[in-house]
């Protein structure tokens, strides 16, 4: 063996000597620790990583933060619209036409109020308006068969001021009954044209549609005219024929007014008469 390899053995086995005697001081260790952690935390201690990447640091927190706002934002709204009602399309079947119905022509028409005298002198009163206008015609009316009565055969009549006309308004009822069904039937009324008298309309409780309805001016009268349509009918029973008429302050003598009515029931010729003598309106 050579002397230069005896000397790298001794060497070799002192280090392992001194390497298996050494223990660690960890005092020292402890207090180097201490001593490079205040020196990071001084004012003046420089970064060991480029200043970029604080800036970096920044940029991506306030990018998130948007982020956060925005997906904040849509789901809000996400939230609202799928909490919002949902439209919803409703089907409306539309309003039918009413069918006039007989029952309807019935009722009388409401009456005009008559109105209040003024105090002072040249006062001049409304009119009152009309419930329903006959309609007009130049034609003269039609002259009905000569009746000797209120009654023939089946058919009766009577006339009447009705109690609802006031000083300034008044209405002239006609009433028949039959105990036959009628296929024809013509009624006529005669106001006399007193002061102020003029038309204020007229009605009948049977179907308008089965009637033609005038009113004329003849002879010093007022003249309202109710003709039963061809194929149409009466019904038995009880039925008013009514012409309305303003007329001058005051009561109104109804004397020289009088109705007339001719049918026809079963074939038979029928024919009435009447008058209003000792009522005023």
């Amino acid at each position: 063996m050579r002397h230069q390899d005896v000397h790298d053995d001794e060497l070799i086995a002192r280090l392992h000597e001194a390497a298996e005697g050494h223990e660690p001081d960890r005092s020292r260790i402890l207090a180097r620790l201490e001593r490079g952690m205040a020196a990071q935390s001084r004012p003046d201690h420089r970064a060991t990583r480029p200043p970029v990447f604080g800036w970096v640091r920044v940029v991506s927190a306030t990018a998130a933060v948007a982020s956060v706002l925005a997906i904040g934002g849509y789901a809000v709204a996400s939230a609202v619209k799928n909490n919002s009602p949902a439209e919803q399309t409703v089907s409306v079947s539309p309003t039918p036409t009413p069918t006039p119905s007989p029952d309807a022509t019935s009722r009388t028409p409401v009456k005009p109020v008559a109105p209040k005298p003024s105090s002072g002198s040249g006062a001049t009163h409304s009119t009152p308006k009309a419930s329903t206008s006959p309609t007009a015609s130049p034609s003269s009316p039609p002259v009905l068969p000569a009746a000797s009565g209120t009654q023939d055969g089946p058919l009766w009549s009577d006339g009447s001021i009705d109690p609802g006309s006031n000083d300034f308004w008044a209405q002239s009822d006609v009433t028949l009954k039959t105990s036959k069904q009628l296929t024809s039937l013509t009624v006529q009324l005669k106001v006399r044209l007193t002061a102020g008298v003029t038309s204020a309309g007229a009605w009948r409780s049977l179907p308008e549609q089965d009637f033609t309805q005038t009113v004329t001016e003849q002879d010093g009268f007022l003249v309202y005219t109710w003709v039963l349509k061809k194929g149409r009918t009466v019904a038995v029973g009880e039925w008013v024929f009514a012409g309305q008429y303003n007329h001058a302050r005051g009561g109104r003598d109804a004397k020289d007014d009088s109705y007339s009515a001719a049918g026809t029931a079963a074939g038979q010729q029928l024919a009435v008469k009447g008058d209003f003598a000792a009522q005023k309106s």
